[in-house]
């Protein structure tokens, strides 16, 4: 059956396509489009861009993109060996052979073979109903008393006044209820990354937890996201990428064709 590589191999050189126009395409390194037909998936970059180097190159040479990523996957994920069944010590001490005498039913000392074989096998039992108990033996819950801030209602000192409004229908004093205090409300800052492209450049960017883009970022197109707490941006070719954080444009930050995450917070770009 033909590997995933050779398929991509032998539908691009159908096609008389190099690797060149593939990756003067696309953007990606012509190493990377060879390790993908070579199925040497260990000098990929890894993680989306891997798939996102799979969809580009079946996407020019007009292959089912989503076919490819499903056979990459396929290709690339790992064997895994099976584990043995774990041996207990009950399975130990059943696995013991007892020696055969020659023609005895006692051992050097004696003692029977069979009464041997019984003590050994109870002790296993013993040590499983021992270890079964120590691993279910329930956590102790340490009892946790109320809170002790709650105020209770002191009589009134002679000759106190007590406001009619205070008084309840009973005659006796009850304790005014305290206003309720608003809790704090957080107001974080919000820091904004701009993204100008100059080439066509692979990008994946989550701000906060959340995905905001994973595709490619086409020349001269701008992207602008909003960020609380941090902003994380890979992307496939960091030269081609101009970044701006709140309005102040940074140094180039790699090569072209570099492969880079960058990770932003409200005091910039970290180290």
């Amino acid at each position: 059956m033909e590997s995933f590589g050779a398929r991509l191999k032998r539908e691009r050189e159908q096609r008389k396509i190099t690797l060149d126009d593939i990756s003067l395409a696309t953007k990606i390194g012509t190493r990377f489009l060879t390790a993908l037909e070579e199925e040497h998936f260990d000098q990929l970059p890894g993680g989306i861009f891997n798939k996102g180097f799979v969809r580009a190159y079946a996407r020019h040479l007009g292959l089912d993109e989503n076919q490819a990523i499903a056979d990459f996957v396929a290709a690339s994920a790992p064997s895994l060996p099976e584990t043995p069944p774990e041996e207990t010590p009950v399975l130990a001490a059943m696995a013991v052979r007892v020696p055969e005498s020659k023609q005895k039913s006692r051992s050097d000392n004696g003692i029977p073979w069979g009464i041997v074989a019984a003590v050994l096998l109870v002790m296993a039992f013993g040590f499983a109903l021992w270890g079964f108990h120590s691993r279910e033996k329930p956590v102790r819950r340490v009892g946790v008393s109320p809170p002790t801030g709650t105020e209770q209602s002191q009589p009134a000192s002679p000759g106190t006044t007590i406001p009619a409004s205070q008084a309840s229908p009973g005659g006796s004093s009850a304790p005014e209820a305290a206003p309720p205090v608003a809790a704090p409300v957080s107001n974080a800052g919000v820091f904004v990354v701009l993204l100008k492209a100059r080439q066509d450049s692979w990008v994946s960017i989550t701000a906060d937890g959340q995905q905001i883009m994973q595709d490619t970022l086409a020349a001269s197109a701008e992207k602008s996201i909003e960020g609380r707490s941090q902003i994380v941006i890979k992307t496939g070719n960091l030269g081609a990428l101009d970044i701006s954080f709140n309005g102040k444009k940074l140094a180039l930050q790699g090569r072209d064709n570099q492969v880079k995450t960058l990770t932003f917070d409200l005091n910039g770009l970290r180290p």
